[in-house]
């Protein structure tokens, strides 16, 4: 399950937006300096072009609604010029009024032309992202061996699909396997990044019964990539610099859940207590970032998981949220007071509550995966 969101703009969001801003009021602040010479002594300069000119200036900048609103100010401004200088007997007024009205209608129909090809551009764009989504984030599967899962992703960006975090739930021969990530920065590169540590995951649980070797094999894959990227593109620049926070676990039948983490936001598991935070006794870097590990490349830690347990793997995005006095969400808290509700109910409340927390403004996307632990006799039980 995913919902586009908006995220603030960028660092040159604000500067695009007041040129875009300036470049819609240019018809009007036309007309205006044409009612000004007109109603001055200056009028007798010809100003009937620049009134022609702006419904199609309008055109460019804005939809049908705007254009039309152009060419009303330019035909109000046409009647009040006239009317003060006693211009209605000539022709030039008559020949300035049908060539403003023939633009404008012209301006119009290009207008509402161009909006129909770019909502229907979109439309395939946001066709083509939900593809994209389905393939490299696929909805974990509702009964894996021992666990009852659900999955959901929320972008952060206006209209986006999918992002820069990852996730992924498997069932192997050694167990359920499961990833969390996030990728560092924005954009495509993060997308790439993100398909290519979930692609070594996929491949690698299948055969690595070590989940170390797991998560090296997508560490390896991620330099490998990088190592190819081009040099001369600046996206190429960008994903040899990426690097991936990422938490793997692994639930085992002897009711354990083993988890190396590589920099993640540790996850949350909640049984009879209070929901505690599973954070490794030893941090390590990102993937990607392997050259600052000194020792092993990390090890198993293992954690009681019985039936009833709750376990909930998320990406920053949850942890880092805050309301308009910057305090950030309480992931604990709203864990346990949801507690007693099925997985899906569990992540639609989790998503509303930060939604309410954030005024519907996410900064960062998205991604989270809860499981339960069941008896393998237990049907499956909500969604």
């Amino acid at each position: 399950m995913r919902a586009p969101l908006r995220s603030p703009p960028g660092p040159g969001a604000g500067h695009h937006q007041v040129l875009y801003f300036l470049a819609e009021c240019v018809p009007f602040a036309i007309a205006l300096v044409v009612l000004a010479i007109e109603l001055t002594p200056a009028h007798v300069v010809y100003t009937g072009p620049l009134l022609v000119a702006t419904p199609a200036l309008a055109a460019v900048t804005m939809g049908p609604k705007g254009t039309l609103a152009a060419l009303g100010v330019a035909v109000v401004v046409s009647v009040i010029t006239a009317t003060h200088n006693d211009a209605w007997g000539g022709q030039q007024v008559y020949t300035n009024l049908v060539a403003l009205c023939l633009v404008g209608a012209a301006s119009v129909v290009t207008s509402r032309a161009v909006q129909t090809r770019r909502e229907s551009e979109l439309a395939q764009v946001r066709r083509i992202a939900a593809a994209a989504q389905e393939v490299l984030l696929r909805p974990v599967p509702a009964r894996l061996g021992p666990v009852r899962a659900a999955s959901m992703y929320l972008a952060a960006e206006t209209g986006a699909q999918i992002g820069g975090d990852l996730y992924d739930a498997v069932q192997t021969r050694y167990g359920v396997r499961m990833i969390v990530g996030d990728v560092r920065g924005k954009g495509l590169p993060a997308v790439r990044a993100a398909a290519v540590v979930l692609g070594a995951f996929r491949e690698a649980v299948h055969y690595e019964d070590d989940l170390v070797e797991v998560i090296s094999h997508c560490g390896e894959a991620l330099r490998r990539d990088a190592a190819l990227a081009g040099a001369g593109a600046a996206g190429d620049d960008a994903f040899r610099e990426a690097f991936v926070t990422a938490v793997v676990a692994q639930i085992r039948e002897d009711g354990t859940v083993e988890l190396i983490n590589r920099g993640h936001p540790p996850p949350l598991l909640i049984g009879e207590g209070s929901a505690r935070c599973l954070t490794p006794a030893v941090p390590l870097p990102p993937l990607g970032l392997e050259e600052f590990i000194g020792g092993p490349p990390g090890r198993l830690e293992s954690y009681p998981f019985v039936p009833g347990d709750r376990l909930l793997l998320h990406t920053d995005g949850v942890i880092e949220a805050r309301d308009g006095h910057n305090v950030f969400f309480d992931l604990a808290t709203a864990m346990e007071t949801m507690r007693g509700r099925t997985r899906q109910a569990f992540l639609e409340d989790l998503r509303d509550a930060l939604l309410a927390h954030t005024k519907g403004s996410l900064s960062d996307d998205v991604a989270l995966i809860v499981v339960d632990r069941v008896d393998r006799s237990d049907p499956v039980k909500g969604r």
